[in-house]
């Protein structure tokens, strides 16, 4: 996984695919994201 930041807004690939797709996620998006994970919400 490959994470950028551009101004307000967070960009994620796969780094095995640089050509593939690009998921756009907004600031509060990515806040909301980082908190479940830091939570255990995505632990299998």
């Amino acid at each position: 996984m490959e994470i950028a930041t551009v101004g307000e807004t967070h960009l994620v690939r796969d780094a095995k695919d640089p050509d593939g797709a690009v998921l756009s996620v907004d600031a509060a998006g990515w806040a909301a994201f980082v908190s479940a994970v830091k939570a255990g919400k995505f632990d299998a």
